[in-house]
């Protein structure tokens, strides 16, 4: 069936609408233009870095040496310009869905090497009134691809926002920090879950980390043994 249905509905590059050879893809000009991270790495942030890195060194940006984050280790698909702005923001705002399955994978792959058997997979939560308007969290749609890919366990109301935030974006990361101190914990319904076990929290971007700073607090809090987290797209500093 699937011959009849290409030749009449042909797949479409998910940024531009170009035609591709699978569902899911990129279009050779819009996978240029999105900027996968490779190579060296910030360890905590998933930053990319210049230079190389010797065999199992561990290595740190400016930014999480000078402020250090709660959180262990980070990783990122893609960084937050061109291409992947575009499609986190569709995500994001443009109610399109269907961008998680992709992304998801891409995400998947970014994360193989900080997750591992016992790892529970969450997303950041949405606030209940931000949901109702949003009608989804997009958190949680990447959450659950990336644990489908990893062959995880997938918690997606393992936190809760207990109080609504205004928007981050636009503020500094002191102003940050401020705002969303306090306003994530752990579901009590799913406390037991976490003790003694590592994390991978799941969020669509990463500016300050002061959202994944609240976040891995409340698993530590919780006796959780290791929080990592996991974006699509990092904004880095020359974006």
């Amino acid at each position: 069936m699937q011959s009849p249905v290409r030749l009449f509905y042909p797949s479409q590059c998910i940024s531009c609408g170009e035609l591709v050879d699978s569902e899911g893809a990129l279009c050779g000009s819009c996978w240029r233009d999105t900027h996968f991270i490779t190579g060296t790495i910030c360890d905590c942030c998933g930053v990319p870095l210049l230079g190389d890195s010797a065999p199992d060194e561990i290595l740190q940006c400016d930014g999480c040496r000078d402020h250090p984050h709660v959180w262990d280790r980070g990783r990122a698909a893609f960084v937050y310009r061109d291409t992947g702005r575009k499609l986190v923001l569709g995500l994001k705002h443009g109610d399109r869905q269907e961008l998680a399955a992709p992304a998801s994978k891409w995400m998947a792959r970014a994360a193989e090497d900080i997750v591992d058997d016992d790892t529970i997979v969450a997303p950041i939560p949405l606030h209940w009134s931000r949901f109702l308007k949003r009608r989804y969290n997009q958190s949680a749609l990447l959450s659950r691809g990336i644990a489908t890919q990893l062959g995880l366990e997938h918690c997606p109301d393992l936190l809760k926002r207990v109080r609504r935030t205004v928007s981050l974006e636009g503020l500094g990361p002191k102003e940050r920090t401020a705002t969303v101190s306090g306003a994530i914990a752990v579901n009590p319904k799913r406390q037991h879950l976490i003790e003694g076990r590592p994390i991978l929290l799941v969020d669509d971007v990463l500016t300050t980390g002061a959202t994944f700073d609240a976040a891995a607090r409340a698993c530590f809090a919780s006796q959780a043994c290791e929080v990592n987290v996991i974006t699509l797209a990092r904004v880095a500093q020359d974006t």
